[in-house]
């Protein structure tokens, strides 16, 4: 395979997790008689532009389906990011009722609706069929298609120029990332800004975030690989932002190239000489991700099967796509771990993909009352546990398995 953005032949691996069923594949009962497609899970790096990919197996329509089951609506803290966000860039960039905002990967509106209620006009774009429809719901005007260049041309064709887009946990998620960056240098007014939040591939090397290694995100990030991406597809990194979201993530501020309307922030400059100091570019960099990743396999099934030996009741909280990730690379099944906890009630009922784990609601948890409930989305930790405080009336614990196995303890 060649590089999705620079063209070279990838020669270095940098995680090698087996193989899974795409991880938002949940599965419906009656599907538990049929026999599941896992893929190869490979993770390489490109020594040219430094953009670390996973191998492609199969296309975009067949991970981001009309039964998507993501909603980033089920998570407070998501949402509160998402409303600052819209307070902040509406202060800053003057946003108001003569201008158009556009978010690309919309979901199910949970962040357009503040665009809204702000009288700004808006519309998403979104080619899941089921949280497009949730949008809908909330009013919100949803294009149900997948964004790139020729659909760009299209919404330019109908008059459409947008002083500011928002890409949020998409930029990853992009077979032809070249394709999809240059659509918005097309539909960028001249002092227009696009904002795009992905997580930062040096939190992801340096805290053995393995588990967000899943066949829906294509690619993983660093501001340098984006830095030269954006270039090439005319558009040019202003400014660039760190926030704790998905274990750590990057907001990218960009403007046309052509253009360059605002100044560069010196933050740009700051993160990539320290991304360059971490050794970003360079093979020693990613050579123990695999290492590290296998020692917390090994570590969770220690757990699990320590806790089977003693009678120790284990359950899972989120059943989020990272968990799926960690889950079948560690080879957990319903004997060690029996059911996973979900808000979401597009997956309640269904089963964890490859590991066929059923995913129950909360009040299934509330009556059994384990000993341990493992969270699977780590970086949703301290929102769980304070939405959980109950647990520690029947003395319960909670576990996560990244960036090592810890038994957290109760405040």
């Amino acid at each position: 395979m060649k590089c999705r953005h620079c063209g070279q032949e990838l020669k270095h691996t940098f995680l090698d997790l087996a193989s899974a069923p795409p991880s938002n594949a949940y599965l419906k009962p009656e599907a538990l008689s049929q026999a599941e497609v896992w893929l190869p899970l490979k993770l390489m790096v490109c020594d040219a532009c430094w953009l670390v990919q996973t191998l492609d197996f199969t296309g975009r329509e067949n991970l981001f389906d009309a039964e998507y089951a993501y909603f980033s609506s089920c998570s407070s803290s998501w949402l509160l990011h998402a409303k600052n966000f819209v307070e902040t860039m509406q202060e800053q960039l003057n946003l108001g009722p003569q201008n158009l905002v556009m978010e690309v990967a919309a979901n199910d509106g949970y962040l357009l609706q503040y665009v809204q209620q702000a009288g700004i006009p808006c519309f998403g774009v979104e080619p899941t069929t089921s949280t497009a429809t949730a949008a809908r719901e909330k009013g919100i005007e949803i294009v149900e298609r997948f964004f790139g260049t020729e659909l760009a041309r299209e919404l330019l064709a109908q008059g459409k120029r947008i002083d500011m887009s928002v890409a949020n946990n998409v930029l990853a998620h992009v077979p032809d990332i070249n394709d999809f960056v240059a659509g918005f240098s097309l539909l960028l007014t001249e002092q227009g800004v696009a904002s795009f939040e992905f997580p930062h591939l040096l939190n992801m090397v340096q805290l053995n975030q393995f588990d967000t290694a899943y066949h829906e995100h294509y690619s993983y990030l660093s501001l340098h690989a984006v830095k030269a991406v954006f270039a090439k597809n005319g558009l040019h990194v202003f400014d660039v932002q760190e926030w704790p979201t998905h274990g750590g993530s990057l907001r990218v501020l960009a403007q046309r190239s052509d253009v360059q309307y605002r100044e560069e922030n010196s933050r740009v400059a700051e993160l990539l000489q320290r991304e360059l100091a971490a050794g970003i570019k360079t093979l020693d960099f990613y050579s123990e991700a695999q290492i590290r990743a296998e020692q917390a396999k090994f570590a969770l099934l220690e757990f699990l099967l320590e806790a089977k030996r003693n009678n120790k009741r284990v359950a899972a909280y989120g059943a989020a796509a990272k968990g799926n990730t960690l889950l079948n690379f560690s080879g957990v099944r319903p004997d060690l771990l029996p059911y996973v906890v979900d808000i979401n009630p597009h997956k309640q009922g269904k089963f964890m993909p490859g590991s066929r784990i059923p995913i129950v609601s909360l009040s299934h948890l509330l009556e059994d009352k384990p000993d341990y409930i493992l969270i699977l989305p780590w970086n949703l930790q301290a929102e769980i546990m304070q939405d959980l405080d109950t647990v520690k009336t029947w003395g319960g614990r909670f576990v996560v398995a990244i960036p090592q196995l810890s038994v957290l303890e109760r405040e």
